[in-house]
């Protein structure tokens, strides 16, 4: 089915199909993510207002809401130009004002004749002690009280988008929805009691209380599952459609990977073992490998990655490791060459710097097979780059490469396994939204002798006693980070901030001692003042927030941060954990501006009780909530329109499990339910996942 069922053409019509929306509101809509009728039934009231009856306005304490019957009294015109005109009301206990600003006094006393009985809704304030209403929100004769819901939902607006236009147009939608067959599971769905979806969309839209509104209400949770299903079904389809692509069984003999194993200072954890078993027996079935390796800083992925390297090289075939940068590139290189000396394996570099006969030679060694492991950027995968047998491709710092280049990934080998290294611990429920398509292998315990980190939290004022402690650090032969703060949204004054640093500390501790790197600088010049502080002749770096990600110095075992208040928590976690690298006792220094928010108070405490990675990611995620904790940097991770992934996260798990159960049960959705879950997918606007049915 690869065109819209027909039962769904009402919610894909034009938004101005529906009574009191024209060209004008359906513009303003799109400011809310709305331009069809199926958008109004997923956008939720976020709260509402209880107006129901009461006898009257002094039983309740202002400011609130108030809904009661009472007689028209006096008018009062306005005593002078700016003043407002006022009405007397008197209901069953006292007397009190509608109030109105810039009234029209016609339109006043034909609404509000003085001797009739009239309802009113509004909010009530007190002034001058007399109970107040100002520019009511109801005014109706007593036999219209019906029109007024007891509670009533309050939508998000935009301008041109008023309370009333999105009530309407909603009815209208509303009266289009028909009953469709049901795609959730039977079980889950009486387990959990869940109406059905036309049902749910009514009563999501009707709420009766507060706790309608609620994420736990089960016609939210419903509708939330019914997102989460959606989109968990279309990476389903993605990952089917992968395995479904031969793999290549790539078995290895265990002889290069002992002889690493032999010449490890340390016995590998079990954390790093079973992954390791997880990729192996992955690399051996013949479907294709699509696994994340999530791991804390310094839980030791890189080993993990090298041992699965080896696999491939023992299985008589090439590997490859991508990184972001390459200066991230070159370190691996680094890093994997002893392991690399002790298996007898010929590990190379290729960037974007290779040029000419140095880089012929490299790409005809590595057509030839001579090359066993590619380390190296985006390079790696150039279209004139052709590997003699390429097995298994590792791919560093996965949100800088989504689905896509995944999948064109997999073209360069026969049907190469792909491995994703991140070290960005992710809340399970984010990673199953963004990874839900890859198998996860977590690294959770710290590789013996990794020294713990220390955190101080320090205000600002004692920044001098911070730069005599670097004094010392450095004449000692030690060398510390300094990261200057994030000043608003604007890279120049962040530069600034980073230069005026520079200088300063310069001036205290001496010419050639302090580097400088930051994001303005050309490429070329941020390696150099990297390298020179990874050689040791800088012995403190000034730095923006480049160097969160991979740099790794051994020596350096201070990381001051300053403002540390403006920081979210991943990236404190992030940046703390470029020391510690050595065998020294490390210290991470925050420095805050007083006086600290709430939330600021928070997150510098969270990061002085716990190093734990993961801890820290379900504290930031309860403190900031998916939207901001995902920002722009990690896409990846859909935005779901009444899904809430703090909330319901154990939903997500459940929509994977029942997601992949389903397409392994009925992998082209021909069943009755897979028919229903095509509607689904429709009606979620999943047309990558229609493609990959339809193409199947």
């Amino acid at each position: 089915m690869s065109t819209r069922p027909e039962i769904l053409f009402p919610l894909f019509a034009e938004l101005e199909t529906l009574g009191g929306v024209g060209p004008k509101s359906a513009k303003s809509m799109a400011a809310l993510n709305i331009t069809k009728p199926r958008d109004l039934l997923f956008s939720l009231p976020y709260s509402g207002i209880d107006r129901s009856f009461r006898a009257s306005v002094a039983e309740v304490r202002p400011p609130a809401t108030v809904t009661v019957e009472a007689e028209v009294g006096r008018h009062l015109p306005p005593s002078a130009r700016n003043r407002p005109y006022k009405v007397e009301m008197t209901d069953a206990l006292t007397t009190f004002h509608l109030v109105f600003f810039h009234g029209n006094p016609d339109w006043i006393s034909r609404q509000l004749p003085s001797g009739q009985r009239r309802i009113v809704s509004g909010r009530v304030e007190e002034y001058d002690g007399i109970r107040q209403i100002a520019h009511p929100d109801h005014i109706l004769r007593p036999g219209e009280a019906d029109q007024i819901p007891e509670y009533e939902p309050v939508y998000h607006l935009a301008q041109g988008v008023t309370q009333k236009l999105m009530f309407r147009a909603v009815g209208e939608v509303l009266a289009r929805v028909q009953p469709l067959t049901e795609w959730v599971d039977g079980n889950l769905k009486a387990q959990e009691h869940w109406p059905d979806w036309h049902e749910a969309v009514r009563i999501a839209h009707a709420p009766e209380g507060p706790d309608d509104i609620s994420p736990q209400a089960p016609a939210r949770r419903r509708l939330a599952y019914d997102e989460f299903f959606a989109h968990q079904l279309t990476l389903a389809l993605a990952r089917a459609r992968l395995r479904r692509g031969k793999g290549r069984a790539s078995v290895g003999t265990g002889d290069l990977q002992d002889r690493v194993r032999a010449a490890l200072p340390y016995q590998p954890t079990g954390a790093q073992e079973r992954a390791v078993a997880d990729i192996a027996a992955d690399m051996a079935a013949g479907q294709r490998m699509n696994r994340l390796l999530q791991g804390d800083v310094g839980a030791g992925k890189t080993l993990v990655a090298f041992l699965a390297l080896l696999i491939a090289v023992e299985a008589g075939g090439q590997g490859v490791m991508m990184a972001p940068t390459e200066i991230l590139a070159r370190q691996h290189l680094e890093s994997l060459r002893p392991m690399a000396e002790a298996a007898g394996v010929v590990v190379e570099l290729l960037t974007g710097r290779d040029k000419g006969a140095e880089r012929r030679a490299k790409l005809e060694a590595l057509a030839r097979g001579d090359i066993h492991v590619l380390v190296g950027t985006h390079a790696v995968f150039q279209d004139d780059v052709t590997y003699h047998d390429l097995r298994l491709a590792v791919v560093d710092e996965q949100h800088r490469f989504g689905v896509t280049e995944r999948m064109r990934l997999g073209r360069k080998g026969q049907a190469a396994d792909v491995l994703v290294m991140t070290a960005t611990p992710i809340p399970r429920s984010l990673s199953l939204a963004q990874y839900g398509d890859m198998d996860v292998s977590v690294l959770d315990e710290k590789p013996p002798g990794r020294q713990p980190i220390r955190t101080s939290v320090l205000p600002t004022t004692r920044l001098d006693d911070v730069v005599q402690r670097l004094r010392d650090v450095a004449q000692a032969g030690g060398q510390a980070y300094w990261v200057c703060p994030l000043v608003g949204e604007s890279e120049v004054s962040e530069l600034i901030a980073a230069e005026e640093r520079f200088k300063q500390l310069r001036a205290a501790l001496g010419e050639g001692v302090v580097g400088l790197v930051h994001g303005q600088m050309p490429p070329a010049e941020k390696d150099a003042a990297m390298a020179a502080f990874q050689r040791g002749e800088t012995k403190v770096l000034v730095a923006t927030t480049v160097i969160e990600v991979g740099v790794d110095v051994p020596n350096a075992t201070i990381m001051v941060i300053e403002r540390a208040e403006h920081f979210g928590l991943a990236q404190l976690h992030q940046l703390r954990g470029r020391v510690g690298r050595g065998t020294a006792a490390s210290t991470c220094l925050l420095l805050y501006q007083a006086p600290l928010s709430e939330s600021g108070e928070r997150r510098l405490g969270i990061m002085r009780e716990t190093e734990d990675g993961f801890r820290i990611a379900e504290a930031d995620l309860e403190m900031r909530g998916a939207g901001d904790l995902i920002g722009t940097a990690q896409s990846g991770i859909p935005v779901f329109m009444v899904g809430d992934l703090e909330h319901q996260a154990g939903l997500m798990a459940v929509a994977q499990k029942d997601a992949r159960k389903l397409l392994s049960d009925d992998p082209d959705l021909t069943s009755p339910r897979g028919e229903a879950a095509r509607v689904l997918l429709w009606l979620m606007r999943q047309d990558e996942a229609i493609r990959l049915i339809s193409v199947g």
